[in-house]
């Protein structure tokens, strides 16, 4: 039962009871009786005056709160003039001025949180209480290259990006810095924040591939500098010795075979270190409109006796549509003469090389059904100097790494579950 309706009820069986006891007392002298009648209507009276004075503070608090329940902090009171309601009034409009100006902070906090979550370099996930994935930003998506209903709302153990399972063997406050397909590099960083007395986790992906390659080539194009310089410094005048000896030296056959085998050392060693600096020195990709069909013709012609000597045929599974690109025609040449060559060493005897092109999105991919490449070697395919053959230099996968990264296509090399290894070239950001 309400207030007022409490109210409401004392005060007119209190009244009732007032008339009924007049009546029996004063029954006899009517004068009083009148008085007394008077009396008890002037009682009723002030009672609803005091509860009107006494209701309507309760009124405009039930107002309040309903205005607060809503989150309208946009409604105010007038005073009234009198004291009492005037404090009421005072306070409530003081605690709603201040409710507005905390939400309005806070809805500012949020866009600007959002803003900068949305629009942030770096890839970022969040997870709610249950490790399911709550929210991406278009970095990460673009790292994952996923789409938000592929993994939103989905537990993180369940996606098979190799980044998510790494993301599962991280522990709040640990990073880790991996390496996918040989060529990209990521730095994850796993931490949390408590929302509402429970541990919400957050993760952030770093992609480290262009700092990684700009520091790598730094390192060893400056000691790959150092080492021609004093190779050429060497060679030119040793061989030169050479040269006058074997000439003006006495027909010894010995001697002479010996003096050659020495100058031809020399020759290899000089054109070695040109190929070292060849990958230092490549220019700027000059791009030209490449049919990329074409091209893989005429390559794979080049290619065919050689490939012919290992019992190696060529498959071909071209897109129907013309795939042409952007890029430096001598460039591509060498990536895909490098690439062919690689697979045909893969190869032991008797395999197929097969070509893909897709024309949207435009992507070349080179295959191979050769020995695979090992798991321990993955990480570090296109590292400089790094070759999976004994007599390899580790220059070819380098150099195709420059070249595909100043023409700003993806790339990646990995071996499948079918037992294939596929290099695939991305023509499109």
């Amino acid at each position: 039962m309400k207030l007022r309706t409490k109210y409401i009820l004392f005060v007119g069986i209190l009244h009732l009871l007032a008339l009924v006891l007049t009546f029996f007392i004063f029954k006899e002298d009517k004068v009083l009786f009148i008085a007394a009648e008077l009396l008890i209507l002037f009682s009723v009276f002030l009672s609803w005056q005091l509860y009107q004075q006494l209701i309507q503070p309760l009124k405009t608090l039930l107002q309040g709160t309903d205005a607060i329940r809503d989150r309208d902090f946009n409604i105010k009171f007038l005073t009234t003039g009198k004291y009492e309601m005037d404090q009421l009034i005072e306070v409530y409009n003081k605690m709603m001025d201040e409710l507005r100006v905390e939400r309005t902070r806070q809805e500012q906090q949020h866009f600007f949180l959002e803003k900068l979550i949305y629009t942030s370099p770096t890839g970022i996930i969040i997870l709610d209480y249950d490790q399911n994935i709550r929210q991406l930003n278009p970095k990460a998506l673009q790292l994952l290259n996923l789409q938000e209903k592929d993994v939103l709302q989905k537990a993180i153990h369940t996606g098979n990006h190799p980044i998510l399972q790494e993301i599962q063997l991280l522990a709040s406050g640990e990073s880790k810095t991996i390496h996918l397909n040989g060529a990209e590099t990521y730095k994850l960083q796993k931490s949390h924040f408590i929302d509402r007395g429970f541990a919400r986790y957050f993760v952030m992906i770093e992609e480290l591939s262009a700092e990684i390659l700009a520091a790598e080539k730094k390192a060893y194009g400056k000691v790959i500098r150092m080492m021609a310089h004093e190779v050429n410094n060497t060679i030119g005048p040793v061989n030169s010795i050479l040269q006058s000896t074997l000439q003006t030296s006495q027909k010894n056959a010995a001697i002479d075979n010996a003096l050659q085998v020495a100058i031809d050392r020399n020759n290899n060693l000089n054109s070695f270190m040109r190929n070292f600096a060849d990958v230092v020195r490549l220019p700027v990709p000059n791009r030209k409109a490449v049919d990329l069909h074409t091209m893989l013709q005429q390559l794979s012609q080049l290619m065919l006796l050689k490939a012919a000597e290992k019992k190696i045929r060529f498959q071909f599974k071209l897109d129907l549509s013309p795939v042409s690109v952007m890029a430096d025609p001598q460039q591509m040449e060498l990536i895909i003469i490098n690439i062919i060559k690689n697979a045909a060493e893969a190869i032991e005897e008797e395999g197929v090389i097969t070509f893909v092109t897709y024309a949207c999105p435009k992507q070349l991919i080179i295959s191979d059904n050769g020995k695979g490449i090992p798991s321990s070697a993955a990480e570090s395919l296109f590292t400089p100097f790094f070759s999976t053959r004994p007599d390899g230099q580790g220059i070819g996968l380098t150099l195709i790494k420059e070249i595909l990264v100043a023409h700003g296509f993806s790339f990646s090399l990995k071996t499948t579950l079918a037992g294939t290894t596929d290099f695939m070239i991305g023509f499109e950001p």
